[in-house]
């Protein structure tokens, strides 16, 4: 067993994301994983991420708040509003923007795999 406990969980960062405070709850930094790392985010009002894609699938969950997700794969995009509990899958290759319109900070989980 490997526990991490929340205050001891290590904060990073990444590129084309603002107003977010970032910690990595498993995997990575955080720990051994064979399959995925697990990451909780702070995300301020008006903060969020540029419009991006990656190799892998991603899976978020909106734990407090709400969350704007624009997902775009092709000439099509989609937007969602994420709310405590909703969760959303987001594909190989699929574009993605996170932003937080609301007016209270938002907290969300992150699941995806580790990179090969």
């Amino acid at each position: 067993m490997h526990v991490v406990a929340f205050t001891q969980a290590p904060f990073y960062s990444a590129p084309g994301h603002a107003q977010m405070s970032m910690q990595r709850l498993q995997g990575m930094e955080a720990g051994p994983s064979d399959s995925v790392w697990i990451g909780c985010s702070l995300i301020e009002p008006g903060g969020g991420t540029i419009s991006s894609a990656s190799e892998v699938e991603k899976f978020y969950i909106c734990l407090e708040g709400e969350l704007q997700v624009t997902a775009i794969h092709g000439n099509e995009s989609q937007v969602a509003v994420l709310r405590p509990m909703d969760s959303c899958r987001i594909a190989p290759q699929e574009a993605r923007q996170l932003f937080n319109a609301g007016s209270s900070p938002a907290r969300v989980l992150l699941v995806m795999p580790n990179r090969i």
